[in-house]
């Protein structure tokens, strides 16, 4: 299981290494933002209240896809911009989360940052995914990459996540937590970097 020791050698890693490519992605992410924003007609940073670690509240920061707030797992593809489109199938969307790791809410790798009413109600042993901070790529990051396709073609999306895909993510992510190590964390960074 992940000790004290390895979270703050992981809090350390995460700070270098967002150091070393944010000078490289921020004038990147200062034009997504100002496109997102003309694509949209709207601010285009969307923030939204995640689950972190030990249950804490935080807010995740993204580039705005979308053309309206409201958040259904059905039809994001159709409410997503064309640039949104792109933008979350690269996962661009997602460049304003190194700002999320510089500040502490998050970590280059661990469970993605859910929604309230998932992790946080989290019960018993499966609570240890609470451990660590929740990451911009993970084990279950990599395995759903196609998360929102998937549930797309589900006559009842919201059920099959909550009962399918979450169970399956609490389990992968309990195993991360239980079998960590910094040579597994660089691994996952690798994989989603080839994944891109």
């Amino acid at each position: 299981m992940i000790t004290k020791t390895q979270l703050q050698v992981k809090r350390v890693f995460d700070v270098f290494l967002v150091l070393l490519i944010l000078p490289i992605f921020l004038i990147p992410i200062v034009l997504l933002i100002i496109i997102a924003t003309i694509d949209t007609k709207r601010y285009g940073i969307y923030s939204q209240y995640r689950v972190g670690q030990h249950g804490k509240l935080f807010k995740i920061y993204k580039i705005r896809t979308l053309k309206d707030t409201e958040h259904h797992q059905r039809n994001l593809e159709q409410r997503a911009t064309t640039i949104g489109k792109y933008l979350r199938q690269s996962k661009l969307n997602e460049l304003p989360q190194l700002f999320n790791v510089l500040i502490g809410d998050m970590s280059f790798v661990g469970p993605r940052p859910d929604l309230q009413g998932f992790a946080d109600e989290l019960k018993g042993e499966d609570r240890i995914v609470l451990k660590v901070k929740p990451g911009i790529t993970g084990p279950a990051t990599l395995k759903y990459r196609d998360e929102e396709r998937v549930l797309e073609r589900q006559k009842d999306p919201i059920q099959y996540n909550r009962t399918i895909i979450w169970v399956d993510k609490v389990k992968i992510n309990k195993n991360y937590v239980l079998n960590y190590s910094f040579y597994l964390d660089l691994t996952l960074i690798l994989k989603s970097t080839l994944n891109k």
